[in-house]
């Protein structure tokens, strides 16, 4: 009786230890999610061994010690791993850490572009002193609840974009010691909450006014190319302003009918402690300077009665001036022109119409085109708008290099045929060879899309799209206008297009693996997300094609043409007139002509299903049933028996089957129809970044993309997908 006794307790505590083990394992297992985010990043990170506890497979990083990881519950809500030496990138899937709220990767070697699909649930974000290049992710803007943002000390450049208005919650933003250029984005003024901004040493230019009624206690903008006046309600912080060109003297006053900029009580002790009522200062309150506001008002009288005095001997000396000598200037005689009558404006700020019309006269009377086109914006635009840097949009960014003509000629051996790399609706590319051995892409721009006397839509055109910046959006790094002609200069991406790999097949080239096939699908959705869900307004691309889908050395995907049918004025007429037999066009388009990003989408769809089948969207070839690829298609899309064998012949057969049934779906989504029931990209995005993740890609499915003259290094793991 004991011995059984012994034996069934013996039983219990086996069960209670089994239970307990259970239910530990339970308690301490991790979003698979986040287990999964951590597994991909410690790649990418390449498997430091300084990251005790970390894996790439199969992690507990909530139900083990990971070093730097803080969970609550199974979730990971913070990430510090400060200082630790670590390379590599941070990797693709960190937007699967939705309850993540710090991340701290600072002081390490990290490099490439920050990556855009960073959480956004992050109250601070901290990435200083690495090697990150490229621009400040848009994706910034999805962070609502982002306090603590630190950029600095890494190889960021571009312009700042306007991707700041929602971050009202933002109370330390450091973007110091890097290479950011041009204004201020206007988005500043959202940024309702910050204390501290650190901008110094970067390249920034304009004012500062937009930061001008911010509720800042710490603002250091030294060595950067800030130009005109420091604003008053700026004077009583804790200011470093040292390294810029600013203006002396006293700042204009403000355009008639602005409201009195609002003062904190610090700014007024501050004043009236440094400004004595008899010092006569000018940096303060006028009242307490010793000049009363009818001593202001006298001041600004006297300026524009001089002014106009001196405007109308300007008028006078002007229209003596003959008309041989008009002749000799050129157009950049006329900029300086521009530029000096901008101050001028800038200098009255009088809503006289008198005066108006008095430096209105002189562009109107004595200048001839172009320089006229310069300038007619100031009879066109409310006085008041006038302090506006009007021909800024039509000056090309400082990013972008002017070739000449004769050096792309050179390159391009006279675009000859022998450089020709293809032709498209707005003109023909050809490969250019520079003196230093480096190859370009250039486009030269049909004179039926863009005709020669619109040198300033050009010039426009090329500060547009140069403001494109995305990992799978083909970068624009040059331009030439001259005599007529109009030339865009791209980088040049040495596997060609897309539709060549999948339709211009030869005895060297092997075709493009499953995995290769996910990962441009994924990658070119990426480019679109951005241009429709990120830049402000949104691009259109109008015109999504296989051939626009160039490939790099690894296969990466990079979307060409992006902007340029935004920016050419008759571009849908001649997109309907050039590309309506094409198959990707969207049915609505085919109805209106008018494209929207519901089109881009279906056009998209196309794109996925010359992926899967490895046919052409329209084959007249084939019999009439099957001429039309999405007609063909898209009823099988669902039938797996069908689906398999509507699979491009070239794949052999090495695919699974589950994510082949994934993508077929995702393309059913964005071929219907109807316009409203496609998804936006952002959904085709997360749709094909789970099919990514669920994946369980075997070696036999994985292999080697082998490509003969286009042969590659690359790794086909699963977290090569993503661009």
């Amino acid at each position: 009786m004991v011995g059984k006794w012994r034996t069934g307790l013996v039983l219990v505590l086996v069960a209670v230890c089994i239970l307990g083990f259970k239910l530990r394992c339970s308690d301490g297992a991790t979003d698979q999610g986040d287990a999964t985010a951590l597994g991909v990043m410690f790649s990418s990170l390449n498997s430091p061994q300084q990251l005790t506890g970390w894996t790439a497979n199969n992690g507990d990083p909530c139900g083990q010690p990971w070093k730097g990881v803080t969970c609550s519950g199974q979730v990971v809500t913070e990430i510090n791993l400060s200082n630790l030496g670590l390379s590599g990138s941070v990797g693709y899937n960190l937007e699967s850490l939705t309850s993540l709220k710090e991340l701290d990767l600072s002081q390490n070697n990290l490099a490439g572009n920050i990556p855009y699909n960073i959480p956004q649930n992050l109250t601070r974000l901290n990435l200083a002193y690495n090697q990150f290049t490229g621009s400040v992710p848009y994706s910034i803007n999805q962070m609502h609840s982002l306090q603590y943002l630190n950029l600095s000390h890494n190889q960021l450049q571009y312009q700042l974009n306007e991707m700041f208005g929602p971050l009202s919650s933002l109370s330390t933003m450091d973007l110091s010691f890097n290479n950011l250029t041009d204004a201020l984005p206007e988005s500043f003024k959202n940024l309702t909450s910050v204390k501290s901004m650190y901008l110094q040493n970067n390249q920034f230019t304009g004012t500062i006014d937009v930061l001008a009624n911010l509720p800042l206690d710490n603002l250091y903008i030294s060595n950067n190319h800030f130009t005109g006046w420091i604003p008053d309600q700026l004077k009583s912080i804790n200011l470093q302003t040292d390294g810029n060109s600013w203006s002396s003297g006293l700042a204009p006053p403000p355009p008639p009918g602005t409201p009195p900029a609002p003062r904190n009580n610090t700014m007024h002790k501050s004043v009236s402690h440094t400004s004595p009522p008899d010092s006569g200062s000018s940096s303060g309150s006028t009242s307490k300077s010793g000049i009363g506001g009818g001593g202001i008002a006298g001041i600004v009288i006297s300026i524009l009665i001089v002014s106009a005095i001196l405007a109308f001997f300007l008028v006078k000396r002007r229209s003596r001036r003959s008309s041989s000598d008009i002749e000799k200037l050129d157009n950049q005689s006329f900029a300086p022109l521009a530029s000096k009558e901008v101050q001028e404006r800038k200098s009255i700020q009088s809503s006289s119409s008198l005066d108006t019309k008095m430096f209105d006269k002189p562009a109107s009377v004595n200048l001839r085109p172009p320089p006229v086109d310069r300038l007619k914006s100031f009879d066109e635009e409310d006085f008041s708008n006038k302090s506006i840097v009007v021909k800024k949009a039509v000056s090309a960014p400082l990013d972008v290099t002017s070739y000449s003509i004769a050096d792309l000629q050179i390159a391009t051996g006279s675009f000859s045929v022998e450089n020709l790399l293809g032709e498209g609706t707005f003109g023909r590319v050809y490969r250019a060879q520079l003196d230093d051995g480096k190859v370009l892409a250039v486009k030269k721009i049909d004179s039926t899309a863009l005709p020669s006397e619109n040198s300033d839509e050009f010039i426009e055109m090329v500060s547009n799209i140069s403001q494109l910046h995305h990992t799978n959006v083909t970068e624009l790094i040059g331009y030439c206008s001259v005599h007529g002609q109009h030339l865009l200069v791209y980088e040049f991406y040495k596997n060609g297009s897309l539709h060549d790999f999948l339709h211009l097949s030869d005895e060297y080239s092997k075709p493009l693996i499953w995995n290769s096939r996910v990962k441009i699908a994924l990658g070119t959705a990426r480019a679109l997300e951005y241009l429709h869900e990120v830049c402000s307004p949104s691009v259109v691309h109008k015109n999504i094609k296989s051939a626009n889908i160039l490939l790099d050395a690894e296969l990466n995907p990079h979307l060409s043409d992006s902007g340029l049918p935004t920016y050419i004025p008759n571009a849908d007429q001649l997109l309907n007139g050039n590309d309506m037999g094409s198959g990707y066009k969207a049915p609505e388009v085919t109805m209106s002509g008018q494209y929207s990003l519901k089109s881009d989408v279906y056009s998209f769809g196309v794109v996925m299903l010359e992926l899967l089948t490895g046919r052409k969207p329209f084959d007249s070839t084939r019999p009439r049933l099957e001429q039309s690829l999405v007609r063909w298609a898209t009823p099988q899309l669902h039938d797996i028996d069908a689906l398999s064998k509507m699979v491009d012949p070239a794949l052999e057969g090495l695919y699974p089957i589950k994510s082949l049934s994934r993508f077929a779906d995702v393309i059913a989504l964005c071929v219907q129809p109807e316009p409203e029931f496609r998804p936006p990209m952002s959904e085709v995005v997360q749709a094909l970044v789970r099919l990514v993740q669920r994946a369980n890609m075997s070696k036999r499915t994985i292999g080697t993309d082998q490509y003969g003259s286009r042969r590659t290094n690359s790794t086909d793991e699963s977290h090569d997908y993503m661009s």
